[in-house]
C-alpha cells in the first residue's frame, strides 16, 4: 500500500494521473472539535483493477505541498471522481481556494440512474461492484500515526471500487442520454458560494417560532457574532452558545454580565470574556437597529392558496414519471416545489433543465387542464384532454 509523504512523490503521482481520463478522490477527515475540518488523509486512484495505481496521501506530514495535487484538480482534461462530494470540496476551497473540474459525483448520478435517494457508497459497491466493505474503521480517528492496517485498506478501498462504480455509471449516462442532466447537478457543486458561510447571512439557518423584527434582528447579530467568532476561533459554532441559548438571549435581551449569568442555556464559558462581550454588544446592536433594516421572514410562500386537490395529482403524476424514468423523485422535485406549482407559483426549480424533460412539462400541461391522469393495469398514464 504506497503512502505518500513528500511533495516530489506526490508530484510524480499527479503527473501520471493528468495522462488518464478520470482520477477517484477521496478524504477523511476531523471536524468535530473545529470549525473547518482538518484534512487527515487524500486517497486517489487512477483507472485500473488492481491497487497498483493507488495511493494514500498523508497531508499531516511535515513540510508536505499539495499543490501538485491542486494543479490536478484545475486540469480540465481529467474528471475528478467523488462521492457524495459536498464535504470533501468544501475541505479543497477553505484551503486553497480551489474546486475539482470536472467533476462527477457518483450519489448524484445514481439517483439519475435509479438507485434511491441520498444512496450510499457502501450500497453501490454491493450493487455494481459485487463487492462487500469493512467500515469498522469509518469513525476512527484519522489524525493519529501510524495508520493502522485496517484504516488503510479502508481509505483505499474507497477510491478504487469507485473507478468500477464510475465506469458503470458513466456508461449508463451515456447510453440513456442523460449525461447532461448530472452536469447540471455539477454546476452547483462547483460553484464557490456553494461554500462560503458569510457571518451575516447566519440567522437563516436558526428556526424559531418567534418571527417579530426586533427579535429576529437580535437572533441576526447574535448569529453574525457567534459565526465570526467560531470561524476567527476555528471551533464549532455550538462551543459558542448553542441555538436555543441563541433564542433565549434574544428574549431576555441581557444588558449586562450579571444578566447572563442569569441565563439558563447558555454556557459557562460564554458568561465572561470575549463571548461575553461578544453576546452584550450584539444584543444592543440588534435593540438600535433602524425598523427598515431589521429582517424579515418571507411568508409570500405561507400565503399560497394550494389547491389541495392538484397538489396531489402532481405526486402522482411525479411518482409515475420517476418510475418510468428510473429516477429518484425527490431529486426532481421536492414537496414544496409540488405545492408551489398547486398554487400558481412558476419559479421552482422542477420546471428548469432536465426536470423539465423528466416531469415540468408534463406537470405543466396538468395544472392547465391539458391532461388527465388515468390508471391502466398497474400504471398511471396521461390522458390528452
Amino acid at each position: 500500500m504506497r503512502i505518500i509523504t513528500t511533495t516530489a512523490e506526490l508530484a510524480e503521482f499527479c503527473t501520471a494521473a493528468r495522462q488518464e481520463p478520470y482520477v477517484t478522490v477521496d478524504t477523511e477527515f476531523l471536524r468535530e472539535r473545529t470549525y473547518y475540518s482538518k484534512l487527515c488523509l487524500v486517497q486517489m486512484a487512477m483507472p485500473g483493477k488492481d491497487d497498483s495505481n493507488a495511493v494514500l496521501i498523508d497531508p499531516l506530514v511535515e513540510g508536505l505541498s499539495l499543490d501538485p495535487m491542486y494543479e490536478l484538480f484545475r486540469d480540465g482534461n481529467v474528471v475528478k471522481v467523488f462521492h457524495a462530494a459536498r464535504q470533501d470540496l468544501e475541505i479543497f476551497f477553505v484551503d486553497a481556494g480551489v474546486i475539482p473540474h470536472p467533476l462527477f459525483d457518483t450519489q448524484v448520478a445514481a439517483m439519475v440512474c435509479g438507485f434511491g435517494e441520498q444512496v450510499g457508497y457502501e450500497k453501490l459497491v454491493r450493487a455494481i461492484a459485487g463487492k462487500g466493505l469493512d467500515k469498522t474503521s469509518r469513525f476512527t480517528d484519522w489524525s493519529r500515526r501510524p495508520l493502522t492496517e485496517a484504516q488503510q485498506k479502508y481509505a483505499l478501498a474507497d477510491v478504487t471500487h469507485l473507478r468500477t462504480i464510475y465506469e458503470f455509471l458513466a456508461a449508463k449516462l451515456e447510453k440513456t442520454g442523460r449525461a447532461h442532466w448530472v452536469e447540471e447537478e455539477m454546476s452547483i457543486l462547483e460553484d464557490p458560494e456553494t461554500y462560503i458561510m458569510r457571518p451575516e447571512e447566519a440567522w437563516q439557518r436558526v428556526r424559531t417560532r418567534t418571527t417579530t423584527p426586533k427579535f429576529l434582528a437580535i437572533v441576526r447579530e447574535l448569529a453574525r457574532f457567534r459565526e465570526s467568532y467560531a470561524q476567527t476561533k476555528d471551533i464549532p459554532r455550538n462551543r459558542v452558545f448553542k441555538d436555543d441559548a441563541m433564542l433565549e438571549l434574544a428574549s431576555t435581551k441581557p444588558s449586562s454580565v450579571a444578566d447572563l449569568g442569569r441565563s439558563r442555556l447558555l454556557l459557562r464559558e460564554a458568561r465572561r470574556g470575549e463571548i461575553a462581550e461578544g453576546i452584550l454588544a450584539a444584543v444592543q446592536a440588534g435593540l438600535n437597529c433602524p425598523p427598515d433594516k431589521m429582517p424579515q421572514i418571507d411568508r409570500s410562500r405561507e400565503k399560497l392558496q394550494v389547491n389541495p386537490a392538484l397538489a396531489d395529482l402532481l405526486r402522482v403524476l411525479l411518482k409515475a414519471k420517476t418510475e418510468a424514468s428510473d429516477v429518484a423523485s425527490r431529486l426532481v422535485a421536492p414537496s414544496a416545489d409540488l405545492d408551489a406549482l398547486a398554487a400558481g407559483l412558476r419559479d421552482v426549480q422542477a420546471l428548469r433543465g432536465w426536470r423539465h424533460e423528466v416531469f415540468g412539462r408534463d406537470a405543466l400541461r396538468l395544472c392547465a387542464g391539458q391532461v388527465a391522469l388515468t390508471v391502466r393495469g398497474n400504471d398511471v398514464q396521461i390522458v390528452e384532454l
